[in-house]
């Protein structure tokens, strides 16, 4: 266990009924500025036009690397228990299973 897990051990968060059923996420579009990391989760599925942005989370660069660093580890752990996550090769840098319609001009 990291110092950062020992120090979160103890921490206990206020989760509402509704926070607490989440949001269905499938795709990430991540952008910054020098302040500040903006992490818009979004859900696409057949038949959608557009994907459609379900939350947004901004946060300092410190704590987006701290969250990269919570993610590495989670990933590592998932696959020690549950096996290799394999992503299938994409076409371009969006990874979603679907095809998202091309805008008519």
């Amino acid at each position: 266990m990291n110092e950062e897990q020992k120090e979160n051990e103890g921490l206990q968060i206020d989760l509402t009924p509704e926070m607490a059923k989440g949001v269905y996420a499938n795709l990430a579009l991540i952008t910054h500025s020098n302040a500040d990391f903006v992490l818009d989760f979004a859900s696409i599925l057949p038949g959608m036009p557009k994907p459609q942005v379900v939350s947004r989370v901004v946060m300092t660069p410190e704590h987006a690397k701290h969250l990269l660093r919570a993610l590495q580890e989670n990933v590592q752990r998932y696959e020690q228990q549950f096996g290799k996550i394999v992503i299938p090769e994409q076409e371009g840098n969006i990874a979603t299973p679907f095809k998202i319609p091309e805008e008519e001009s």
